[in-house]
């Protein structure tokens, strides 16, 4: 019976010994798990926070640790990508998306990374795989990927992308207008204007469709016809301040300075804060040989947008029109600062 004892206690001892072992070795792994979970977590916070460079070091050392955190890779992409490194945020999301395909945001991401390397071809499928929002989406992916699909000059496709971004119908006179506009704004002027004349056709009373039209033709100079679709739009919406700014430009580059000075002031009734009406009469007063009028209107657009280089331009034109050389050299220097900051830069691929 003794002998019985000690045999169960020795088995029930090692069964004990083999189970409190096993859980520990379980535990442990689940334990370091959490403990890397709860680091990127704190790493995607402080990328959020603009400190993307300590981020990095802290990812190197997490990557060292076996296993290596699930989404490492992921989060070393955000941090890439925010620091404009797409090359190597490329890579990182590619490496994400090995470990696991399912990773929407990974998917997300490398398709937004391949769009800002120049690649929109490559970037679709991912997009399209990956078109909703994520507890992680900065930025809407139907968008993103409509604009893959102008560069790659699939119109009708980018239209559903950006309907289903406004969610309209996509085949609705609302679609074909909004891929107008973005059309517009890429200047891909034919398709613009086809479109637009599609959502025309489909609702004749759409509004903003003839003022889009006008756009569309005051970018290819055609600025009879863009009178004409101003007009017809100023017709339908008449408590619309950006039709009169629109047909103020358009009269003055006919040469039609008297309609062009009562469409601008119509404007400025209408939209008394917008700088644009401001802008242009200052542009029409020069034209007309008044750079006393001139001033006034464009030392006012100064006051609301310091920042805008054409009035700054025009101002210097108009002092110099006044003989104050002076101020005329400071608007000139200033213009040329804003316009150089304007401009797109070149980034360098890493």
């Amino acid at each position: 019976m003794n002998r019985l004892r000690t045999a169960i206690v020795v088995v029930i001892a090692l069964f004990g010994y083999e189970a409190g072992s096993g859980a520990q070795s379980v535990d442990r792994p689940s334990a370091a798990s959490a403990s890397g979970q709860q680091n990127l977590v704190q790493l995607r916070q402080m990328i959020d926070g603009g400190h993307s460079t300590e981020a990095l070091k802290q990812l190197d050392a997490l990557a060292t640790q076996h296993p290596v955190p699930a989404g490492v890779d992921r989060v070393r992409g955000v941090a890439l990508y925010s620091q404009n490194r797409f090359v190597e945020a490329d890579n990182a999301f590619a490496s994400a998306l090995k470990q696991d395909p399912h990773d929407e945001e990974s998917t997300q991401m490398r398709g937004l990374t391949l769009y800002r390397l120049g690649r929109p071809a490559d970037a679709i499928p991912l997009l399209e795989a990956a078109h909703n929002w994520t507890s992680q989406t900065k930025i809407d992916p139907s968008y993103v990927l409509a604009l893959c699909y102008l560069d790659t000059r699939r119109y009708d496709d980018a239209r559903r992308a950006f309907a289903t971004q406004y969610r309209f119908p996509p085949d609705s006179a609302p679609a074909y207008l909004l891929a107008a506009r973005m059309l517009l704004r890429r200047e891909y002027l034919p398709v613009a204007q086809d479109f637009a004349r599609k959502a025309l056709e489909l609702d004749p009373q759409l509004p903003l469709t003839h003022a889009l039209l006008g756009e569309i033709a005051l970018a290819g100079e055609h600025l009879p016809e863009a009178i004409a679709e101003f007009e017809k739009e100023r017709a339908r919406n008449p408590l619309e301040g950006s039709i009169y700014d629109r047909l103020g430009d358009a009269y003055t580059r006919v040469g039609d300075y008297t309609k062009a000075q009562q469409a601008l002031q119509q404007a400025l009734l209408l939209e008394p804060n917008s700088t644009g009406p401001y802008i242009l009469l200052g542009k029409v007063f020069l034209k007309s040989q008044d750079p006393v009028s001139a001033t006034m209107y464009l030392e006012r657009a100064e006051k609301m947008d310091p920042g805008n280089y054409m009035t700054h331009n025009f101002l210097g034109q108009a002092y110099r029109a006044l003989g104050r050389a002076d101020d005329a050299n400071r608007e000139v220097q200033i213009a040329q600062k804003l316009r150089s900051a304007d401009e797109p830069k070149l980034e360098a691929v890493q």
